[in-house]
Formats: structure tokens, C-alpha cells, sequence
């Protein structure tokens, strides 16, 4: 009787380059970094609440996105969602009409 080899995780090299990682949600949408840049341009200063619909996104696209950053702990503890006027998003099925970011988000970019 042989015993098998234990299984291995694969190296870095060998994984594929559209595989999923903290700045990338898994379903290959908009970059965290691009985001934050994004976030920026309508913000002016971080911390400053953006319209989720200044994205530029469909409705489906938005929640898609920030739903994805948002299950995400490494990420989700710099996007701060709430409620104002405009138009509402499920964002984990929670209500949401805007985003603030935290400054502190470039750590980790």
C-alpha cells in the first residue's frame, strides 16, 4: 500500500492571474483602487458621503459591487453606508443611498 502525498495549495505562480484577492471583488468588477479614485473625484476629501448613483453603474452593477466590498472585513470596515435622499440600493439587503470612505483605506491599497 502507498500512501498518497498530501495535497497542496498551489504557489502564486501557478494560480490564475483573474483569481480573486483583497483589491478585486470575486466577480471581476470595478478594482478597489479605481473605486477609491472614483469615490475621490465625487468626494473631494474621504469621509464625504457620494451618492451611490455617481458611479455611473446600473442599479444591479452597484449592488453588485458594493455588496461585494462590503463582505469583504479587510475593506467593509473603511465604507460607511447610509441613508439620505436619492435613490436607494440594497447593499446586503440593507438599505443605502450613499457611501463615505475612510482615509485610512489606502493602507490597504
Amino acid at each position: 500500500m502507498s500512501a498518497e502525498a498530501p495535497r497542496r495549495a498551489p504557489s502564486a505562480a501557478s494560480r490564475p492571474q483573474n483569481a480573486p484577492t483583497a483589491s478585486r471583488p470575486q466577480n471581476n468588477m470595478m478594482a478597489l483602487g479605481h473605486l477609491v479614485r472614483l469615490y475621490r473625484s465625487h468626494a473631494g476629501n474621504f469621509g464625504e458621503p457620494v451618492a451611490l448613483s455617481a458611479f455611473d453603474l446600473t442599479a444591479a452593477e452597484t449592488e453588485r459591487l458594493f455588496s461585494a466590498y462590503d463582505e469583504d472585513y479587510h475593506i467593509s470596515r473603511f465604507f460607511h453606508f447610509s441613508e439620505a435622499g436619492g435613490q436607494k440600493f440594497a447593499i446586503n439587503g440593507f438599505p443605502a443611498t450613499h457611501v463615505s470612505v475612510d482615509s485610512e483605506i489606502e493602507t490597504i491599497l
